[in-house]
């Protein structure tokens, strides 16, 4: 299998200089950065917040990396360590070295980083595919994390039927002059695309190479053997997945999941209901028996 990677010098330079004008754009000052070995390569990671406490671990969804967290970092931050990563195979700071064939790989690899990073007790807060990554690793590596929380998460429920219609044409709305964007990100539900600095450095990833698996649907038995509390925030008008399908799916299986649907929210939960979102992460769940 092959790896994730810009098709050619050139494209990998012009990345790279979108990707540090975002970051020190977007990100505090006060952060630290880690770059860990793992046996899938360098994964880029940038720590804020105190030094105690239980720490949340923030994965970005696919195409997407650390910095799309940026308007979450200095709230969640007064309370928490905050480790915002930049996913192995995703267009970023992290350079894979090695294929990520399937959920355990990818598992494996946030295991790796969590290990060599010392961190235990951990909330996992993954958005789409970052929430799908972040459930394998419960599923593989059950010791190593205290609470999810996934955000419109893949791996739930099967596709929609017109998802990757919506994911092509978010992309060519960020690429339609500035004053139309705020009509297209009405009419496609995807807010996403009016955030200019990110938008900015997906146009600049045009030319990676993005070669990570897709996220499969979790079987019964995985969603039986969710232990760990976990709150499944799903948007009502997501183009992930039918959201009330997938709330009863939980329901049915995972009684000890907290599932809340935000009305009128769509996949780009964390840029249609922010406020939501983040009073999602810090919100202790409710106890749950059994």
């Amino acid at each position: 299998m092959r790896i994730s990677e810009f098709k050619n010098g050139k494209a990998e330079a012009r990345y790279r200089t979108a990707y540090e004008r975002a970051l020190t754009r977007l990100l505090p000052d006060d952060r630290t950065t880690h770059d860990v070995p793992t046996g899938y390569g360098t994964t880029r990671a940038y720590q804020l917040g105190p030094a105690t406490g239980q720490p949340i671990v923030l994965l970005p969804g696919s195409g997407g990396n650390a910095l799309m967290w940026h308007a979450y970092l200095a709230p969640l931050a007064e309370r928490h360590p905050v480790l915002a990563v930049d996913t192995v195979g995703e267009p970023g700071a992290s350079v894979q070295s090695a294929p990520v064939k399937d959920g355990r790989d990818a598992a494996d690899w946030l295991e790796e980083l969590l290990a060599a990073l010392d961190v235990t007790g951990a909330h996992l807060v993954g958005c789409s595919y970052g929430g799908w990554i972040a459930l394998h690793h419960r599923l593989r590596h059950p010791g190593r994390t205290a609470r999810l929380t996934l955000v419109d998460s893949a791996g739930l429920a099967d596709l929609a039927k017109g998802f990757y219609r919506w994911i092509i044409l978010g992309g060519l709305a960020a690429l339609a002059p500035r004053p139309l964007r705020p009509s297209l990100a009405r009419k496609l539900g995807n807010s996403a695309i009016l955030d200019e600095e990110l938008m900015s450095l997906l146009r600049a990833s045009t030319g990676f190479r993005r070669r990570l698996p897709l996220a499969t649907t979790l079987t019964d038995e995985d969603l039986r053997s969710l232990s760990t509390p976990t709150l499944a925030l799903l948007g009502e008008r997501s183009a992930l997945h039918d959201a009330a399908g997938t709330a009863e799916r939980l329901h049915r299986l995972a009684p000890g999941v907290t599932v809340r649907t935000v009305p009128g929210a769509g996949h780009s939960l964390t840029t249609d209901a922010p406020q939501d979102v983040l009073e999602a992460i810090l919100t202790p769940l409710p106890h749950r028996a059994g």
